[in-house]
């Protein structure tokens, strides 16, 4: 039985491209993995296949009490996929839901934790839900009820607001939960996924490190989507990969946008020195 490695963000902060490069890190091929093999090695908490066969009846019928209390036997079965740790994708707030932690503490051996500027993080927000407009998004962020439905897919999912997401993850300092923020893993790829490879305990030089940096470039990611499609893209999303930039809300939000989102989350943001000049 495997121990769990969460690979938890908010929506749209990098959690997919942090799995992108420690597949293509940990497989050592010289070609890059194809994105739509990424399931099968790196499962998502939200599958609703995870959950089903303890169930006593479809998962529809039941209540959301007892959804809740299938998710410890739904992460032992991930664990039982293999006897080495496996990278487990979770947009979950780290806490409990109806009395059930998200997050089964006796199956986890660690977490790595990304945080994205919620300036940028509301720009693609909109496009991943497609929401209306940014007015829409910039709410959407700030919602402390924010999650997903079940769907035929995947059950619910809990994020709270971009703060509640964030506060709970990173609150409590903790060995097992190695933070990161999104914008350095752009600006310092070779030094910051480095320390996330040092922190899993993964045997790999530099020059492998730097290969799955480059087969998890977005201009890699957005090629393998243009020609094969991906799997895990939204029905209402245009586009899964996109920028893979930090900074773009410069050109695209309004002072009194910056001004609301940096109102909402003031206290998050200046912890991760995401507060812009002037407000």
């Amino acid at each position: 039985m495997g121990a769990l490695i969460w690979l938890a963000s908010y929506p749209k902060s990098g959690n997919t491209w942090m799995r992108i490069f420690l597949l293509n890190l940990l497989r050592d091929r010289d070609e890059p993995l194809d994105i739509n093999r990424m399931g099968a090695m790196s499962p998502t908490d939200s599958s609703r296949g995870w959950y089903e066969p303890f169930a006593r009846a479809p998962l529809e019928e039941l209540t959301m009490a007892e959804l809740a209390k299938l998710r410890p036997q739904g992460h032992r079965r991930i664990s039982e996929l293999r006897p080495d740790p496996i990278l487990v994708k979770t947009h979950n707030f780290f806490g409990s839901w109806k009395g059930v932690p998200l997050h089964t503490a006796s199956l986890t051996s660690g977490a790595i934790y990304i945080v994205r500027n919620p300036l940028d993080v509301v720009l693609s927000t909109q496009h991943h839900f497609g929401v209306p407009d940014i007015e829409g998004a910039i709410g959407f962020i700030a919602n402390e009820g924010a999650g997903t439905k079940l769907t035929g897919e995947q059950v619910p999912e809990f994020y709270r607001s971009w703060s509640g997401h964030v506060r709970s993850w990173t609150e409590r300092p903790s060995p097992k939960i190695l933070v990161v923020r999104y914008e350095d893993l752009v600006s310092a790829p070779e030094k910051e996924f480095g320390r996330v490879v040092r922190f899993l305990g993964i045997p790999a030089d530099a020059a492998k490190i730097a290969r799955a940096i480059r087969f998890a470039s977005f201009d890699q990611l957005k090629k393998q989507e243009s020609e094969r499609g991906f799997i895990e893209k939204p029905d209402k999303a245009e586009r899964f990969f996109r920028e893979g930039k930090s900074g773009g809300w410069q050109d695209r939000l309004s002072p009194d946008q910056v001004a609301r989102i940096v109102a909402d989350h003031r206290e998050q943001m200046a912890r991760f020195n995401y507060i812009p000049d002037g407000y």
